[in-house]
């Protein structure tokens, strides 16, 4: 079986900001929560059996009291984060697996549940759905690999390196030097990609480091590595047949309705039909 595990938060601003394209600002009010579903609804039509979907039920974390700039929810704008909660709830409805996360990330989630899965025999791969640089740490082999759903890009191991310039075990060490605008950390001055996978190529993680070599800093870098290092024991499930997909819930009837996108749920009814 093949695994597909979706950054639910990352496709609800995907879908929002990309609605914005023609609906000139109008912004429906579940008008990403409905993208998202038919996103999701679109993958198990193309045969996925296997879904979860990570999401940030709030935008801070366990990261925020360890690094005071790291991202929060401020600047979030009103439309996009009413639609937040609706997410996780459509999802639950329609059938999807839904991880809604608090004090961990959806990052967190992704990486745990790709973990999770990745040690049942039964699974042949595990599909990361996000574009997100974090989430290359995560990818093992041709076992474990991250989807670009936009650039239709699917990176293993050998991938990551060719982008990157360092294996992903050392994707933590590469951002804590380089920095992550969007997750709210700088990295270290004066290093940038090509110096940082310099460096990691040379000596490793930056524990290995001589002391010369980023002096003072080198505390720095390693709180930075650990805001970058994803966490992998959050207990989603117990077993990889609960995110076997088995067709829309009771209540998605009202769901659809209450979202204003009554058609998802003949089309998902008729999805999960049409592969039994």
């Amino acid at each position: 079986m093949i695994i597909h595990l979706i950054d639910g938060t990352y496709e609800l601003f995907r879908h929002f900001y990309g609605l914005r394209r023609f609906t000139k600002d109008k912004d429906r009010p579940f008008g990403a929560v409905v993208g998202v579903l038919n996103t999701v609804l679109q993958m198990v039509e193309e045969d996925a059996t296997h879904v979860g979907v990570a999401t940030d039920h709030v935008i801070e974390s366990f990261r925020n009291e360890l690094w005071n700039g790291y991202k929060t929810g401020e600047g979030i704008e009103p439309a996009l984060l009413a639609q937040f909660h609706p997410l996780e709830d459509a999802l639950a409805a329609m059938g999807i697996a839904v991880w809604p996360m608090i004090e961990l990330e959806a990052d967190d989630a992704l990486a745990s549940a790709a973990a999770l899965a990745s040690d049942d025999s039964h699974v042949q791969k595990v599909c990361i759905w996000t574009p997100d640089k974090d989430l290359a740490q995560c990818v093992r082999s041709d076992r474990i690999v991250q989807v670009d759903r936009k650039s239709k890009a699917i990176r293993n191991a050998d991938a990551v390196k060719t982008k990157f310039g360092v294996a992903p075990v050392l994707i933590p060490d590469y951002l804590a030097l380089v920095g992550d605008s969007a997750d709210g950390y700088p990295g270290i001055a004066g290093i940038g990609p090509k110096g940082a996978a310099s460096l990691i190529g040379r000596y490793g993680s930056i524990e290995d480091f001589p002391p010369q070599v980023l002096g003072k800093r080198r505390d720095l870098a390693l709180l930075f590595k650990k805001l970058a290092t994803l966490r992998t024991d959050a207990r989603l499930f117990t077993d990889v047949d609960g995110l076997r997909w088995h067709g829309p819930t009771a209540r998605f009837s009202t769901c659809s309705e209450r979202i204003g996108a009554p058609r998802l749920l003949a089309r998902a009814a008729n999805a999960f039909v049409t592969r039994r």
